[in-house]
């Protein structure tokens, strides 16, 4: 028996408009408690979370993301790597800095933040509210970096926009789970033949969600997208370094 959780996290979908109206107080602290009690690595805490109400703010990261429905209607929130606070905590403590210039301690706080956003995702969506993951902040991140203020020793990772949705759109069909679930060991299936159900899949989505748009299947797309990159993303590294994380 489907349980109320599964069907909501079977049916999540991405919400890209939004009626123009934000959340109530209570919504948002709803949702930042939910944030609060995410998993996190050693008890570290490593993530803080920035709702971004400003329109000037709102403008710069629409901008970088280059999607107009980013800081439209509905409430954006940014969440953040944050190895700062602990690295003040320790430096009150004649510490230093210990290992937060490390790669390791880094993906503690990856993970937390990564967690944290997926759980007000979840929540949002349980309140009948529809949201948007906005990987597309790191287009040009030392653009969010300045307006949001952020000191060394933090990294913008990934935006949420949260609203009441303004549309229904058709669930995106997933890779089969024959192609990315294994037992035991990891196995290489991935031979062109073994998509060729898939591409019908994916192919008949994008004709029913719009005629208009050139069809596409998920194998042509990676053939497309990995082959080369936006070059503001290539400076993610270079980034990471300035903001004085993964030194090693």
């Amino acid at each position: 028996m489907t349980t109320k959780t599964e069907k909501l996290l079977l049916q999540r979908r991405s919400i890209r408009a939004f009626k123009p109206v934000t959340l109530t107080p209570e919504q948002c602290q709803r949702l930042m408690e939910v944030a609060r009690q995410a998993a996190t690595s050693t008890f570290l805490q490593q993530c803080s979370v920035i709702h971004v109400t400003d329109e000037a703010l709102r403008a710069t990261i629409r901008e970088v993301c280059r999607q107009k429905y980013v800081g439209s209607n509905g409430d954006l929130f940014i969440f953040v790597v944050d190895l700062y606070r602990n690295y003040r905590l320790r430096q009150q403590q004649q510490v230093g800095v210990g290992q937060l210039h490390t790669t390791d301690v880094f993906i503690q706080g990856v993970e937390d933040t990564m967690l944290a956003v997926q759980s007000v995702a979840t929540a949002a969506e349980s309140m009948d509210l529809g949201c948007v993951f906005l990987g597309s902040i790191q287009n040009d991140i030392r653009p969010i970096i300045k307006a949001l203020h952020l000191p060394q020793l933090t990294f913008p990772l990934i935006g949420l926009q949260v609203g009441i949705p303004d549309q229904q759109p058709q669930l995106k069909p997933r890779l089969p789970l024959a192609l990315r679930t294994f037992d035991n060991h990891y196995q290489d299936v991935f031979d062109l033949n073994n998509f060729q159900d898939y591409d019908q899949v994916v192919h008949t989505y994008y004709d029913l969600r719009d005629a208009n748009r050139r069809v596409d299947t998920f194998t042509n797309q990676i053939k497309k997208k990995l082959t080369t990159s936006q070059a503001q993303r290539n400076e993610i590294l270079p980034v990471l370094h300035e903001q004085g994380l993964c030194w090693k």
